[in-house]
């Protein structure tokens, strides 16, 4: 699975700023495995070459049958040259959707809301103009992104403030989820509902409102109360609008242009409201994995609800080895197994944690820049190397 096609089918929730890889800084080559022997071999040398390839630093853990293995490579800032650590929390992007998308699965199990339910039932009126309808959208389009929503992050006004380098003048502007909703309401949705499949932060903006609708608690408190606590994820924050980052952390970077000429700013500090309930998360390697791992096997959703979990539909006819369900992206690697998850970018981060449907073996790991490295790499060295 390259990190390409992955980035092309589900994009992050707030986009890599830059594509352009830049000569790796200097002092960005040392590494670090430990544990694993041979087994993590591969993943560990697909480490170093995104390193390589111009990510300042970047970390994976991975545990199989045998044990576990954490591997880093590169540096957690800049300058300095400290290292990476394994246990370096970071922002997780859209790796937020699935907890997101795995509490609405709870409240149905609990009778309290209905998968097929329209959004106008829980949001009337919020889903209104340009061909919007939410009388003809159901919660579970939102979650499996067949719903048509235009995505704010698309919005012109938006990008000008938090892509590029309007974002050094607005990463601390808070943003309601109504706004968010609103600048997608002045443009036309994409398909009409059920028609299409294309990734919409706009969604999970929704999802989040629906659960707070539901509870009368935010999405925040939700996945506090419902995930975080139970399965001791400890790492593992919803930050309503905190700037700050939980130590251990390295520094998060990003050139805010496609020009590979432009200079690297330190991006760690910014308003996650830019990103909400579709990619506000921050964890680490350990939490994600234990949580993908419980959510693969049945620990946080009855079987009715975890068969909805995984009823995918496509997300390109040209490449039916990626699918996507609740939350939950299924792909297909090179050597034929099959992997559960998700991938997250936002400023500076990009971050990905999937494990096989039986939770045997998982992975999670993060680059600490947006404009380098090949994620999907690491995947496929983990799972096929």
């Amino acid at each position: 699975m390259s990190a390409g096609t992955v980035r092309t089918a589900l994009v992050a929730a707030v986009a890599a700023l830059a594509t352009s890889a830049l000569v790796a800084p200097a002092g960005a080559h040392s590494t670090r495995a430990t544990g694993g022997g041979d087994r993590h071999g591969a993943a560990q040398q697909a480490l170093e070459q995104a390193v390589r390839d111009g990510v300042p630093g970047a970390v994976a853990q991975a545990r199989d049958r045998v044990g576990s293995w954490s591997g880093t490579a590169g540096v957690g800032e800049l300058g300095t040259g400290k290292e990476r650590k394994a246990q370096d929390r970071y922002r997780v992007g859209s790796v937020t959707k699935t907890f997101v998308a795995t509490v609405l699965l709870q409240l149905e199990a609990e009778g309290r809301l209905d998968l097929d339910d329209t959004v106008e039932r829980w949001l009337p009126g919020t889903v209104r103009g340009n061909g919007h309808d939410g009388r003809r959208i159901s919660l579970r389009q939102l979650l499996n992104h067949t719903s048509g929503v235009y995505s704010y992050t698309s919005d012109p006004g938006y990008q000008a403030k938090v892509f590029g380098e309007g974002f050094l003048r607005h990463r601390y502007d808070t943003w309601a989820p109504g706004q968010l909703v609103g600048l997608s309401m002045r443009h036309k949705p994409s398909f009409a509902p059920g028609t299409g499949w294309q990734y919409s932060n706009t969604n999970y903006t929704l999802a989040g409102m629906v659960i707070e609708k539901v509870t009368g608690r935010g999405y925040e408190a939700e996945i506090e109360r419902r995930i975080l606590r139970p399965l001791q994820l400890r790492a593992t924050s919803v930050p309503r609008t905190g700037h700050r980052m939980p130590a251990p952390a390295s520094r998060a970077y990003s050139p805010l242009s496609g020009d590979p000429a432009a200079k690297i700013h330190d991006v760690t500090e910014l308003n996650p409201s830019m990103a909400g309930a579709g990619g506000g998360m921050i964890s680490d390697s350990r939490d994600l994995q234990k949580f993908f791992r419980a959510l693969l096997t049945g620990a946080l959703l009855p079987s009715e609800q975890q068969k909805a979990l995984t009823e995918t539909v496509p997300i390109d006819p040209q490449r039916p080895e990626y699918r996507y369900g609740l939350g939950l992206q299924s792909s297909r690697l090179s050597c034929g197994k099959e992997v559960w998850g998700h991938g997250g970018g936002i400023h500076g981060s990009q971050s990905e944690a999937f494990v096989t449907r039986d939770g045997s073996h998982s992975l999670a790991l993060n680059f600490n820049g947006d404009w380098a490295g090949d994620a999907g790499a690491v995947i496929e060295a983990e799972f096929c190397g």
